[in-house]
């Protein structure tokens, strides 16, 4: 990687000056590459709602959104690919804002054109702001809709503008003071400052030789079905309240448990006996780096990691989960680090034996601060609670969670119809949901196979082969190989 400069001397679309240049990471050049290969999908594009009860002044509204883009440096960048990839950010741009009076529109064909149109990150501005008036006049309020790509932004990042936008509401459309620090470029810096050599030495020698099994599901025929789908599942919040509280017994976090019920899955689906080595990708924030601040930093610092584990059906559970929680542990260290780098120094640059087919995402739905919350009160303002959709998974799966406001816990199975039917996306987050409701009644020296056996009987998912010729497969795979994207242009630091 690069250290942030300014070579850019020209004019952005639009007339806009740009300013700095950082590259890519290797994970948004990926992300990006498969963002243009798959367009008008909504792949890669995530979507905030909540309903704003009480008066909303738009003018207001829009100027403290203009304010925080002013103020963050995220939401002026693009993306630009010649002579190399790189992002470039503009020292303006424009909030997009956009209000739709009651009547006018269906929220949910609203949200889903929101989610298709998507992004061109050729000029800035990776986030939009759509609102629907609620049609009761006599109680005031409005649906807030956020969409954002995760070529720019991840999760964590929306709810620090989000913060960041209630201050700059409450101050009248405006926040004092200039861009804050730190920003994008702090994260770049950091990043090149790095020495990948303990991490390619870690993830060599954690990542086990061969083809670990990596979809919960068993081999099936062509699902006839395409797009991008959805099937739930829900603990109560009892249920929820009793896994956590297990989980805390036996010293894992419930995130553990639920990946050693993912693991237990991929062990069925492949339909193997004896020890079996499965690998699934886990989500991380990506903050735990040394960089000041870095928790109020937006960018897509959010990553994916491989988690291999062995499941042997006569071990104790609770060496499972003691293995899952102390791999947690030891790649914490190296999280900044792509799941491609880790394929390449591993080998698998090229596409052989994947390290991981499938997702498990543990979401967070925070609420504003209470002097935020407080601070719109005495406007006559309520924020109602978040629903986060998640963005359309690039794996076959993904399993997403999290907890509702309630403290029910829900569970999401995210699924290419083109690889698991809609049938089979219920019948696999519905085993999860049985296993996890299940857990409770264990201890540590449960067997996996006395745990497995509550599925005893039951049909397993299926999952289709993946489209398209070999030919074409393999093409796919040149072009999202690592070993074939291109260096990144290392221009000298001019700070």
């Amino acid at each position: 990687m690069a250290r942030p400069s300014r070579p850019h001397t020209g004019r952005g679309r639009g007339g806009r000056q740009p300013g700095w240049s950082l590259p890519l990471t290797w994970w948004q050049y990926d992300l990006l590459l498969d963002s243009l290969e798959h367009r008008g999908t909504g792949r890669h594009v995530e979507q905030l709602s909540w309903r704003w009860c009480g008066p909303l002044d738009t003018e207001r509204f829009t100027a403290a959104w203009q304010s925080v883009t002013d103020r963050e440096t995220v939401l002026r960048a693009a993306v630009a690919w010649e002579p190399r990839p790189h992002v470039v950010l503009h020292e303006r741009a424009a909030a997009d804002v956009v209000r739709h009076r009651a009547g006018g529109v269906d929220w949910d064909e609203l949200v889903e054109r929101e989610r298709l149109r998507g992004f061109d990150l050729r000029g800035p501005g990776p986030l939009r702001v759509t609102l629907l008036d609620d049609p009761v006049p006599a109680a005031p309020a409005t649906r807030v809709l956020l969409t954002f790509h995760h070529g720019l932004l991840d999760a964590w990042s929306v709810f620090v503008l989000l913060d960041e936008f209630y201050r700059a509401y409450l101050a009248g459309g405006a926040l004092p003071g200039g861009e804050r620090r730190p920003d994008i470029r702090d994260w770049a810096r950091w990043l090149e400052d790095q020495d990948p050599g303990p991490a390619r030495e870690f993830w060599t020698r954690a990542v086990p030789a061969g083809a670990p099994a990596v979809l919960p599901a068993a081999p099936g025929p062509d699902t006839l079905e395409s797009g991008c789908g959805r099937a739930e599942a829900r603990l109560s919040a009892q249920e929820a309240e009793r896994l956590y509280r297990w989980a805390a017994a036996l010293a894992v976090s419930d995130s553990t448990a639920l990946q050693a019920v993912w693991a237990l899955l991929l062990y069925r689906g492949a339909g193997l006996s004896g020890s079996v080595q499965v690998g699934f990708g886990v989500t991380v924030s990506g903050r735990g780096i040394a960089l000041e601040a870095v928790e109020r930093l937006p960018a897509p610092m959010r990553n994916c990691l491989p988690m291999s584990v062995q499941v042997d059906p006569a071990h104790p559970l609770g060496r499972l989960l003691s293995a899952l929680r102390d791999r947690a542990l030891d790649m914490a260290a190296y999280e900044w680090v792509s799941a491609g780098q880790i394929h390449e120094w591993t080998g698998r640059a090229a596409g052989a034996d994947p390290l991981l087919a499938s997702l498990v995402a543990v979401g967070t739905m925070p609420r504003p601060p209470r002097e935020l919350r407080a601070g719109l009160a005495d406007h006559g303002v309520r924020i109602e609670p978040l629903y986060a959709s998640g963005a359309h998974t690039a794996f076959p799966v993904a399993l997403l969670t999290h907890r509702d406001p309630d403290g029910s816990l829900t569970l999401t199975a995210a699924h290419d119809r083109s690889r698991m039917s809609a049938a089979d996306a219920a019948r696999l987050v519905g085993h999860c949901a049985r296993l996890l409701r299940e857990l409770p009644a264990t201890g540590a020296e449960t067997t996996l196979a006395q745990v497995l056996a509550v599925l005893e009987g039951e049909e397993p998912p299926r999952i289709a082969p993946r489209r398209g010729s070999a030919a074409q497969r393999a093409a796919r795979l040149r072009l999202h190989s690592i070993g074939d994207r291109p260096d990144v242009e290392r221009i000298p630091s001019g700070s």
